[in-house]
């Protein structure tokens, strides 16, 4: 049998504890599978004397990540802290720069960096393995990284953020306010006490920029990403939604066009007959769409110690399987200099149009203003209906619910500043955009 694989591992937290855990409960079997032992000679945290519920005394303690880094007798150094910035980013760059494999969980980091950190691990001969960054226990990365090699991919989208999952399903299925759902995912451990990362639509977006690299190999764009997060969804959307025979969820849409790559971010109402419809609690979801394979949906936990842990596993033991001298496959399919420049589309018109929520006052002509509105903007109407539970003959405002053939951002945009410049509007518009996945 080969040399044991030597581990380093930084960040103790939740899915570092479990990943010491697995390792050694499973270190024997482990061995046998990969053809060589996987040994944790090296770890770090913040707090050496907490109990994390595994056994870390026999484990060289190192007092910073960049000691363990750049010092530690590793082959591979695991990054589980987080954050783009430091300590993780040196930490990284150090293990790369003595040609040691580097896996990380670090989305954030990959968003911001991972281009720089891929070219770094070519020129030293490393590995920059990412499989937990993305999409917890789904194993996305190798799908496109490997797996779907030969494909010319179309579009990737998908549930990528647990925390919104979460609080959009809840709502749903026990009517309660968006504001109360966070509060119960915060209790559950779901959502931080600061959510705004992941429920304005950040974290979905850090992961999308990797994936739509990975698909239509370019460099990451994390910033030229339209991003709208979910803060705004009431429960009336829900229940508008679920009449019209739709359910909303937070998706991150990347896909090619003939004037580049469009990336987005933001709530969107599913047919509630198509599989990502049914995609509920903290579980995530990636849809790839390509010529030769046609649809592929992998549904999975999306976070968690076991699940991410589950996926920094197997980036380890494809490196314990690796042998000398074997090709490596670069960090983003492609060597970075083979990748190809961020060309950012406008976004397109989208198959099923848009759903559109007015809070009006019950004056005569409205119904008619607002369909001449849309005519201007050359916005054909699906259906325009009143949709509200106090009786049409009350003297309140009523709601007004439209859904609009396939039509563009832009058009719809002018269209909803056209309404409200009328003056019978109560409150701000909704618009949510309504996808029709092709994975049914």
């Amino acid at each position: 049998m080969a040399d044991a694989l030597k581990i380093g591992i930084a960040g103790l937290g939740t899915v570092g504890a479990s990943l010491v855990r697995i390792l050694q409960e499973r270190h024997e079997a482990l061995a046998t599978t990969c053809g060589r032992a996987i040994d944790i000679t090296a770890v770090t945290a913040r707090d050496r004397n907490r109990d994390r519920g595994v056994d870390i005394s026999a484990i060289d303690w190192h007092e910073d990540a960049l000691s363990l880094a750049q010092t530690a007798d590793i082959d591979v150094f695991v990054e589980l802290m987080g954050g783009a910035g430091e300590p993780a980013l040196t930490a990284v760059k150090a293990a790369l720069s003595r040609g040691v494999h580097v896996i990380t969980a670090n989305k954030a980091l990959l968003a911001s960096h991972g281009i720089a950190l891929a070219g770094l691990a070519e020129e030293h001969g490393a590995l920059l393995n990412y499989e937990a960054a993305v999409a917890g226990g789904i194993p996305v990365i190798k799908a496109l990284r490997e797996s779907l090699t030969g494909n010319t991919i179309s579009r990737v989208y998908g549930i990528m953020n647990g925390t919104c999952n979460y609080i959009l399903t809840k709502m749903e299925k026990e009517g309660l306010s968006f504001e109360a759902c966070l509060k119960e995912a915060q209790r559950l451990g779901y959502a931080e006490a600061d959510p705004a990362f992941d429920i304005e639509g950040n974290d979905t977006a850090h992961k999308l920029s990797i994936l739509t690299s990975l698909a239509f190999g370019t460099a990451i764009a994390a910033d030229d990403i339209y991003l709208e997060g979910i803060t705004n969804i009431s429960i009336d959307d829900i229940h508008a939604a679920a009449d019209l025979g739709y359910r909303i969820k937070l998706l991150g849409v990347a896909q090619r066009t003939d004037s580049g790559i469009e990336q987005r971010v933001h709530p969107t109402m599913v047919p509630l007959d198509s599989v990502i419809a049914q995609v509920d609690g903290v579980t995530n979801a990636v849809a790839i769409e390509s010529d030769i394979l046609g649809e592929l949906l992998m549904v999975g936990p999306g976070a968690g110690g076991n699940a991410t842990a589950s996926a920094v596993l197997g980036d380890i033991a494809d490196i314990a399987k690796s042998r000398p001298g074997a090709q490596h496959v670069p960090a983003f399919g492609r060597p970075v200099t083979a990748l190809l420049p961020y060309k950012q589309a406008q976004i397109q018109s989208h198959e099923g149009g848009y759903f559109i929520r007015l809070k009006v006052l019950d004056k005569t002509g409205v119904f008619a203003s607002i369909a001449t509105r849309m005519a201007e903007n050359r916005i054909s109407l699906e259906s325009i209906v009143q949709h509200s539970k106090q009786p049409v003959d009350t003297d309140g405002p009523q709601t007004i619910i439209l859904v609009t053939h396939a039509t563009t951002e832009d058009s719809v945009r002018k269209a909803v500043a056209s309404i409200k410049g009328e003056g019978y509007l109560v409150g701000e518009p909704q618009v949510i955009r309504i996808e029709r996945p092709k994975t049914a």
